[in-house]
């Protein structure tokens, strides 16, 4: 930190400084605010603090919180790691976490998709991992077909950057085919909704799905699913020397967190983390920002689930509790979610059908029109109090968009 200019210094404490009265005045961590008065002061405050070190941005619509958070621990054998693993995914977090960690040769930042270009050309960053992409917040951050454009042109002028992509999303294979370096993975993707036509040519994309295997290729052009070097099956991941290693041991639910492993695997060994050596260390995260925790409340075991868009619910939805194990459902519509709710109709909530089924938040009528059209019977309550104490003791699944999802982690007790 002493060998940034004095403009620099001065930008850092007074951000932390900025960040500090927010903690204590009850506002959050205090990263947006302390990243936002740092770049006020230095507008190249994240050039500077990224300068020699190793860094790796993880973007996606869907994992990249969690998917950060694994590559992190996967890499804390390299020494000190800054991060900003909590959800800060933009420059203001990425200046927070880099000036908490002054000492750190590592970085593992959190990138919004929106961002990649601007951070990448800023930071230089040695490795980029692009997992999925899929509509979120249209409202925001536009139509993924232009954002995938724009990794295409970011990755084009960055030739210095690795890119660690999954070649089963046929929008990420057409983002990263610029890049210069590539390592091709094959994490699966489950939400096929927004990737049926070729972003190459526009024409229809062919689909085999077998035991083995899963392929794509355009029928009108050259456009194909490329080899992967590492590959997912069921819970045994492959490597690029053909050695297998379970999954078994991971702590995270659900075929989505096995993608993220698999990434975070094909990630750290580009720094030089052998699976053997970084599996147990994956097997350590056990919440992410919550995600996945288990709270007690009067008798009752509240496992929160974060689902922010049509692919983070198909997610959501592979974790539940067997049937009939019941369920509340929590949505709102503010700026952080996305104002438009008409996203719930792509979700299939059938798979609810047979589950005692609660619904509450701020748009719950919406939610409510949405399962009343999937003949899902449910309950509709003012609060997520009420869902709660509506349940017999016992465990109760709650899937929640983000500002709600951050309600019902406050009310009861947040967990990291």
């Amino acid at each position: 930190m002493s060998d940034l200019p004095l403009r620099s210094q001065l930008a850092v404490a007074l951000g932390r400084t900025a960040a500090k009265m927010s903690r204590m005045a009850g506002r959050g961590d205090g990263s947006v605010i302390g990243g936002k008065v740092g770049l006020r002061l230095d507008p190249e405050l994240l050039t500077r603090l990224a300068k020699d070190r190793k860094l790796v941005l993880v973007s996606a619509t869907n994992g990249k919180t969690t998917t950060t958070r694994l590559i992190t621990s996967a890499m804390t054998p390299l020494g000190e790691v800054a991060t900003n693993a909590f959800g800060a995914n933009m420059p203001t977090g990425h200046v927070s976490a880099l000036a908490a960690a002054p000492t750190a040769r590592y970085g593992v930042l959190e990138c919004d998709e929106k961002y990649v270009p601007m951070v990448l050309a800023e930071t230089g960053a040695n490795v980029v991992a692009l997992m999925n992409l899929s509509r979120d917040q249209m409202d925001r951050a536009a139509e993924i077909w232009l954002l995938a454009g724009k990794w295409r042109r970011a990755l084009e002028a960055s030739p210095q950057s690795h890119v660690i992509a999954n070649c089963d999303d046929p929008l990420v294979t057409w983002g990263a085919s610029t890049a210069k370096s590539v390592t091709w993975v094959a994490a699966g993707q489950h939400w096929r909704e927004d990737s049926w036509c070729c972003p190459e040519c526009g024409g229809p994309l062919d689909r085999q799905d077998t035991d083995e295997d899963s392929d794509w290729r355009c029928r009108q052009c050259h456009f194909a699913r490329p080899r992967p070097e590492w590959t997912l099956k069921g819970e045994t991941v492959t490597g690029p020397d053909g050695r297998a290693f379970p999954l078994t041991g991971l702590s995270l639910p659900g075929r989505a967190n096995r993608s993220n492993a698999l990434i975070a695997l094909a990630v750290v060994a580009q720094f030089g983390v052998p699976p053997e050596q970084a599996l147990p260390l994956l097997s350590q995260v056990t919440s992410v920002a919550g995600r996945y925790t288990t709270v007690e409340h009067e008798g009752r075991r509240i496992r929160l689930l974060l689902s922010k868009n049509p692919a983070g619910w198909l997610e959501a939805f592979d974790v539940l509790q067997p049937k009939p194990g019941p369920v509340a459902l929590s949505i709102n519509a503010q700026g952080p979610d996305g104002r438009d709710t008409s996203w719930l109709w792509d979700v299939d909530y059938r798979i609810l059908q047979g589950r005692p089924v609660w619904v509450t938040g701020e748009r719950r009528i919406d939610l409510a029109a949405r399962l009343e059209a999937a003949e899902v019977p449910f309950t509709i309550v003012d609060d997520i109090d009420q869902a709660v104490m509506a349940v017999p003791p016992g465990h109760l699944d709650v899937i929640a968009n983000y500002t709600a999802f951050q309600n019902i982690r406050t009310r009861y007790g947040r967990v990291v």
